[in-house]
């Protein structure tokens, strides 16, 4: 059997939870073939997908929302890009179902979540199963008359399709679809370099790990030296001068290229970034205290602003709260006003898949 993943190029966390489903699976059925299709960059790739037998298949799928940093972002952009996009699709849907019926082996399509994965599955006859929190539709939709064709679009592409896997943090996604409604999607940590290890462990400080997605935050780095009682864990900036800049600031660590965010949560007490699926899952999963700094005009971030609110020990920070270093982390967290959610998401959506690829063989 293979399975095929179209991940949207939109940002790191849909990447991230489909690694944490996709090693749940191969642990179930290692003879099957897994294919991710998408262009979240490959450094990324290579790290949430280290140790699993994936063939990539680097294709642009979707749009998403452009955004100008972590926290805004380009609707005219965005659409400039979509009909980009949408000249590109024909050849590219062409490439790659040729590319799958030259594998010889029986199919099932996952889109996390670009609608073209609807149009691939049809051609294929191959299942389909939506596994997201959010579709573009809902995306779009708030943002007027100028989407309504991409919202309709994209509708009519998400009510194709044999099932949805519901991620915590939803949004509508009102496709008359049978769903099941998952626990939190996050992957296990992996051991850490046992130097980083011994450093993390012998340093009394409050660990607080940094974090806003594939686009960074362009922080002023004195910022960290106002809380000289805590250690910050960052990944290491693309900038050389930032890189360097941070590298001199004495409770500022860099984490090593090999080693995701995710492996150092349990050596934290706190996480501080902008609203995120993965981010949430995975500090959720942790017990990590969740520091928010407040994103608008996208609008799964209220979605996930009210699951915080429900679920997660947090505080919540404005823009300028966190562009002055005002993180509040000397103060205590707000706790949800809802229990905590279960942490078996990915092998939830894994046994899914598994029943659909196994009921469309017994019909062949």
């Amino acid at each position: 059997m293979l399975i095929y993943v179209c991940i949207s190029s939109h940002g790191f966390g849909h990447a991230a939870r489909q690694a944490a489903m996709l090693r749940e699976l191969h642990a179930l059925r290692p003879d099957w073939t897994l294919v991710i299709s998408t262009l979240v960059d490959r450094r990324f790739l290579d790290l949430v997908f280290k140790d699993l037998p994936v063939v990539l298949r680097p294709v642009q799928w979707d749009v998403g929302m452009l955004q100008a940093d972590a926290l805004g972002s380009d609707p005219a952009a965005t659409l400039v890009a979509l009909q980009d996009l949408e000249d590109a699709l024909p050849q590219r849907l062409d490439q790659e179902v040729a590319w799958i019926r030259r594998q010889e082996s029986p199919v099932l399509v996952v889109g996390d979540i670009p609608p073209v994965a609807a149009e691939l599955a049809e051609r294929l006859q191959a299942p389909l199963v939506w596994m997201g929190n959010f579709g573009w539709d809902d995306i779009y939709e708030p943002l007027g008359a100028a989407f309504e064709v991409w919202v309709s679009r994209a509708r009519v592409c998400y009510e194709q399709g044999s099932l949805l896997l519901r991620c915590p943090f939803s949004l509508a996604m009102n496709w008359n679809l049978q769903e099941i409604i998952l626990n939190l999607v996050a992957a296990e940590p992996r051991s850490i370099p046992v130097h980083l290890k011994d450093a993390l462990q012998q340093d009394p400080s409050a660990k607080v790990l940094v974090g806003f997605g594939g686009l960074g935050l362009g922080l002023d780095p004195g910022l960290f030296a106002r809380w000289p009682h805590h250690r910050f864990l960052l990944n290491s900036p693309r900038n050389p001068d930032l890189r360097e800049n941070l590298a001199l600031i004495s409770n500022v660590t860099l984490l090593p290229d090999d080693v995701r965010p995710l492996d150092v949560m349990p050596y934290c007490s706190r996480h501080l970034g902008k609203p995120g699926f993965s981010s949430f899952c995975e500090a959720m999963a942790a017990d990590l205290g969740l520091h928010v700094v407040e994103r608008q005009g996208f609008a799964e971030a209220d979605a996930l602003m009210q699951g915080l609110r429900q679920h997660g020990s947090h505080r919540i920070l404005r823009r300028e709260d966190l562009e002055s270093g005002r993180w509040a982390l000397d103060q205590s967290l707000q706790r949800p006003t809802q229990g905590k959610l279960g942490v078996t998401g990915a092998l939830q959506a894994a046994n899914a898949v598994v029943n659909v690829a196994m009921d469309s063989l017994q019909q062949v």
